[in-house]
This record gives C-alpha cells, sequence and structure tokens, in this order.
C-alpha cells in the first residue's frame, strides 16, 4: 500500500547549483515538479495516464520558503502531497528535507487540469471516479503561507523583454513554468546575490505564452526585501505575476 505522501530522493548536483554551491531555485522548483508527477503517476492519476486522455496538469500557483538551499552533491528528499481536491483545483504541499530530519523549506501550490485540444479546464473529480480523493493528506503540516494576489501598480518599472526559444517549451507546448522562474531571478545582477539570498518566491500563472512570444518584465519595489514582478507577452496579455522576497 502506497502512503498518502510521498518521498523522493535527489541529488544537488553541481551544474545545477549557483556560484555560491547551492542549488539554484529554479531546479529546486523542477525537483518539487517531478516529485508531484511521479506521486500522481503512481497513485493513477499523472501525465502518463492523463495525455493518453487528452488531459494534462498545469500549475496554477506556486510558493516556496526556504531557509537553505542544499549545496551541491548533497542528497535531499522532497516530499509531497495532496491537501485538498475541488472540481477545477487541487492543492499540493512540498516539504524539502533530507534523512536526518533537516528541514530546508516548504512549498504550496495550485493546479488545475485542462483539455490537451481546447486548452479549457476539466473536472478534476470527473478523472476516475474522483480517484485522487482517496490520496487527500489534511493532516500533515506546510507551516507557510499559501500566498494572496501579488498587486502592482500602472507605475511599475520596465526591466527589460527578452525572446523565447525552443528550451522555453514544454511537454504541453507553452514557455514552461520553471523557465518563467529562472527568467524572474534573470532580473537581479549577480552581485546582488552575493549579498542577498531567496526567501520566498511566489508565482501565480495566468495566461499560457509560446515559443517565439517577446517577454516583457516590469518590476516594483514592495519593501526593502520585497518586490513584485509582471511578465507581459507579445499582445500585451499578462502571463504571470511574481513575488520575491530576500534576506
Amino acid at each position: 500500500m502506497l502512503d498518502k505522501v510521498g518521498k523522493y530522493q535527489f541529488l544537488a548536483e553541481p551544474f545545477h547549483c549557483d556560484f555560491s554551491g547551492r542549488l539554484f531555485m529554479g531546479h529546486l522548483g523542477n525537483h518539487m515538479l517531478n516529485a508531484a508527477d511521479f506521486h500522481s503517476t503512481d497513485r493513477g492519476f499523472g501525465m502518463k495516464y492523463l495525455m493518453a486522455i487528452q488531459r494534462s496538469w498545469v500549475l496554477s500557483r506556486l510558493a516556496i520558503e526556504i531557509t537553505e538551499m542544499p549545496e551541491q552533491y548533497t542528497r535531499f528528499n522532497v516530499e509531497t502531497w495532496v491537501e485538498n481536491a475541488m472540481r477545477f483545483f487541487t492543492q499540493r504541499n512540498f516539504a524539502v528535507t533530507d534523512d536526518s530530519g533537516k528541514v530546508y523549506g516548504y512549498g504550496r501550490s495550485v493546479w488545475a487540469m485542462i483539455d490537451t485540444e481546447t486548452r479549457q479546464p476539466c473536472d478534476i473529480l470527473a478523472i476516475k471516479d474522483g480517484a485522487i480523493n482517496d490520496w487527500i493528506e489534511n493532516q500533515k503540516p506546510c507551516p507557510i503561507d499559501k500566498g494572496g494576489r501579488v498587486k502592482m501598480s500602472d507605475n511599475a518599472e520596465f526591466v527589460h523583454a527578452i525572446d523565447t526559444y525552443y528550451n522555453d517549451v514544454d511537454i504541453n507546448g507553452h514557455i514552461n513554468s520553471v523557465k518563467y522562474i529562472e527568467h524572474i531571478l534573470d532580473i537581479w545582477p549577480i552581485d546582488w546575490y552575493r549579498d542577498h539570498r531567496i526567501q520566498r518566491f511566489e508565482i501565480a500563472y495566468v495566461a499560457e505564452a509560446h515559443a517565439g512570444d517577446k517577454l516583457s518584465f516590469y518590476r516594483e519595489k514592495e519593501d526593502d526585501n520585497t518586490y513584485n514582478v509582471r511578465i507581459v507577452r507579445t499582445d500585451g496579455t499578462e502571463c504571470c505575476r511574481s513575488k520575491v522576497k530576500f534576506a
């Protein structure tokens, strides 16, 4: 019998670490998404099954709060579980730990399911007669805020615009969720990261972008350590918003 909580081991590979020798936030996010897929696949509602019936999971929101990033060559675990499931959204949590019980941080995410042909939302509870409900774990704590709406004014500073290419696109045919994280964190120069570390990262996905779209980045300072970011695609549609808190 599988446990409701999945636990998957990863390695902080040196080429996935930054100049300080610690894991990039984008790669940690990628490991969380992999853990989510392993967990759902093992329990019968993962991407492999869904793609066969023209369905797919899409990430709607992600919040990661970290007290320390794993160092290069460190083996660490990503634990993941489904906190609740509704018709069109499900909430999935994460804990990043090592085998000794050390906690690096936590994550919270919200997922939707879409029809891969129409790109429209689908009823999650219709999959295998609501099988996801058998795996809900709402007693395991995830002691970080869920995150809310990222508020930005019309006076946000335009930072730059970038083009998108083949390597930006994922299995769903749109810009990969993790690529947005990497592009957002590239707004700050490397010298900034010599004196600051990312304490909390939030992102909310609003609309899809595709290869060839030009992404424009706007930044607004909330306080001394917190910045809000908006990404807009070629046609002026907002793709996502993010909040980055540094320590």
